[in-house]
Formats: structure tokens, sequence, C-alpha cells
């Protein structure tokens, strides 16, 4: 069973709207509002730095007023840098950005903040963790993908936890969240928090029942309550 806690810190979810149902997504949004999420993750896919096309800041302006929770958008889009303060201005509270989608790491979260937005960076499932080790003063979040990005509904790479694991050790005591993105139910989430993961994002576990009062089941099930 999960224990509740990484770090000290509670776990949080974060259902990701890639697998709801996109007819309804202002509904769904609601819905796991209502059911207790924490986060609302955001996929947004470019069709260039991963091979599918999702949503753009427009849909995330008219998602908006549906829900009062922490957006938490994660941008698999390079170039990323003239995107951003579309998805700043449209109500992302979290911009995530890949470390290797643009060769100025440093100056992309520098603007994030700049826009008073919190900012993440993602590591591919080929990435090492070193990748972030200069930019720690300037990252609120690191996204740990745990499946390669552009489709939901992947198996879990195995690797993860020992991953987190380095990762978690490189952060210290920063004030940095350790999220996690790909395969997770409540087998693997036990395995990333016990390595050190503090927000879950899960896709296809949560919004698989299509049936909403199932929805704060399938979140408490990862938190393991």
């Amino acid at each position: 069973m999960v224990s509740g806690m990484a770090a000290d810190r509670p776990i949080k979810i974060a259902p990701s709207i890639l697998s709801a149902d996109f007819a309804r997504l202002g509904e769904e949004v609601r819905a796991i509002d209502e059911a207790g999420c924490d986060y609302v993750h955001i996929d947004v896919m470019d069709g260039h730095f991963v091979p599918n096309i999702t949503i753009g800041p427009g849909v995330v302006k008219a998602l908006r007023p549906h829900s009062a929770k922490t957006f938490d958008t994660h941008l698999m889009v390079a170039p990323v840098d003239p995107f951003i303060a579309a998805f700043a201005d449209a109500g992302s509270d979290i911009i995530t950005v890949h470390a290797e989608a643009g060769p100025h790491l440093d100056r992309t979260l520098q603007l994030i903040r700049g826009l008073g937005k919190r900012a993440g960076v993602s590591l591919n499932p080929g990435t090492p963790v070193d990748a972030v080790a200069w930019v720690l003063d300037k990252i609120d979040l690191i996204l740990v993908m745990s499946v390669n990005p552009g489709f939901g509904g992947q198996s879990f790479i195995e690797s993860t936890p020992e991953k987190i694991r380095r990762l978690k050790s490189l952060v210290g005591d920063r004030d940095i969240e350790i999220e996690v993105d790909g395969g997770i139910e409540p087998g693997t989430a036990r395995q990333v928090v016990e390595a050190g993961a503090t927000v879950l994002v899960a896709g296809t576990s949560v919004f698989k029942s299509k049936t909403r009062p199932e929805y704060g089941a399938a979140m408490a099930a990862l938190r393991g309550l």
C-alpha cells in the first residue's frame, strides 16, 4: 500500500485529461475536480517533438472556468519558447517543458517564472537526471517520464524508480516536486512513491471506467487510501 507520503509531502494526484472524453472535456475537468484531484494535468503535443497532436492554448483557456484546481500544463513541444506566453495567458499554473526541447533551458525557465508561473522540466526516459543539475534554482517541479511521450496507455518503464531515487538525491532538500507520468496504477504508484515521487500523473487508470463516480475511487487507490 502506498504510504500517502514521500519526502514529508502528501501525495498529489494529477489526472491526465488526455484520457478523458474530449467531447465532454469541461464536464470531465469538473468531475475530477469534484472527485478530489490535486492538479489537472494537460498534455500538449505538437506532432513534431512527439508523434501526436492534442490541444492548444485556446482549449486550456476554455477549460479554465471549469476548475480552480492547479492547471499542470506539460508542453511536449519544440521549439517551446514561442508558445509559453500563450499557455500562461490561458490560465496554466505550472508550465513544464522538456529538457530535450531546446538549447537554452535556463532561459526558458526564466521566461516561465517571469510570467508568474511555476516552472517544470520533464525528462524523457533516455535523458539522465544530470540534465537539470545546473538549473535546480529555477525549477519548481521535475516530471519524470515513465513511458516515451506521445501516447496514453503505454506500459511503465521498469527502470523509472531508480531514476527517481537518483533525482531525489540530486534535488536534496530543495522545494521541488517530483512528478511521474506514464503507466501509473496502484502497483507502480507504490514503486515511484517509495523512490521519492510526490505527484502522480494518471490518465488511463483514472478515466478507464468512463463512469464519473468511480474517478474518486481510482484516485484514492493511487494514494493508497
